[in-house]
């Protein structure tokens, strides 16, 4: 499993630098290809097929404003693990994308996430932000678990996924409807 993940400052892409670009490329897609690159000759010598499975985001899924490094990263992480479908399907490895929505982890769960969303707010709370997350999903509630995608993780790593592969799924309490 490939998760890899970085969150930067919000920029138009004609304010973005270089080096916030750069950064978020080089982590949230060079360093999930770099995964794949060391990992896949091990699992082809073994034999016996196999699952990998990479961490691309709802974002890979549909564009945002202000987060088009993270947006553009997350796509790629998607035609990646297409790409990689394609090639190593006759070897039985199956390659999947996990999308999900908001995770509640300290990269969401932070003090810079909640004045961003809650400007007019001189000291915004988690509670307030999960406030304003919820907007954004379907189900009533404002972020996901690690453990909710650790599950779909593990579902598509089992033999009952045997049969999938290529797939983008999205854990994302709806929010894709939006």
């Amino acid at each position: 499993m490939a998760n890899a993940g970085l969150a930067s400052e919000g920029a138009t892409l004609d304010e973005m630098t270089q080096k916030a670009w750069r950064d978020m490329i080089d982590v949230n897609l060079t360093g999930v290809w770099t995964t794949t690159k060391v990992a896949t000759p091990h699992i082809v010598a073994g034999g016996r097929g196999g699952s990998i499975i990479l961490t691309s985001s709802v974002g890979g899924l549909r564009g945002a404003r202000h987060i088009g490094h993270y947006i553009a990263a997350k796509h790629g992480v998607i035609g990646l693990m297409r790409t990689l479908a394609l090639e190593l399907g006759d070897k039985r490895i199956r390659v999947n994308t996990l999308c999900p929505t908001n995770v509640g982890t300290p990269m969401l769960l932070n003090d810079e996430t909640y004045r961003l969303f809650l400007p007019d707010l001189p000291n915004p709370t988690k509670e307030d932000f999960a406030e304003v997350a919820q907007t954004g999903q379907i189900l009533p509630t404002p972020w996901v678990e690690p453990e909710d995608i650790s599950a779909a993780a593990l579902f598509l790593a089992s033999d009952d996924a045997r049969f999938i592969t290529g797939v983008a799924l999205p854990i994302d309490a709806g929010s894709l409807l939006r």
